[in-house]
C-alpha cells in the first residue's frame, strides 16, 4: 500500500501541473485571438484597397477608351484632310 501522504503529494503534482497547463493554453488562446483580430484588420484594409484598385482600373479602361475614340476621330480628320488635299492638288 502507498502511504496517504504519498498519493496526496502525487495528486497535488498533477494539480499543479494541471494548472501550468491551463495557464500556457490560455496565454497562447489569447495570443491567437490577437492574431486572429489582427489578420481580420488587415483581411478588412486589403479589402478596401482592392476595392478602390477595381475602381481605378475601371476608371482607366473607360478614360483609355475615351482617348482612343478621340485619337480614331483625329486620325479619320487627318485622313480626309490629306486625301482632300492630294485629290485637289493633283
Amino acid at each position: 500500500m502507498t502511504d496517504p501522504n504519498e498519493q496526496f503529494e502525487r495528486l497535488e503534482e498533477k494539480l499543479l501541473r494541471a494548472i501550468e497547463l491551463f495557464k500556457r493554453t490560455q496565454t497562447e488562446k489569447r495570443a491567437l485571438e490577437q492574431e486572429v483580430e489582427k489578420l481580420k484588420v488587415e483581411t478588412k484594409e486589403r479589402a478596401q484597397t482592392l476595392s478602390a484598385m477595381e475602381r481605378e482600373l475601371i476608371a482607366l479602361r473607360r478614360e483609355r477608351e475615351d482617348v482612343r475614340a478621340r485619337v480614331e476621330k483625329l486620325l479619320e480628320r487627318i485622313d480626309l484632310l490629306t486625301n482632300s488635299e492630294s485629290g485637289s492638288s493633283g
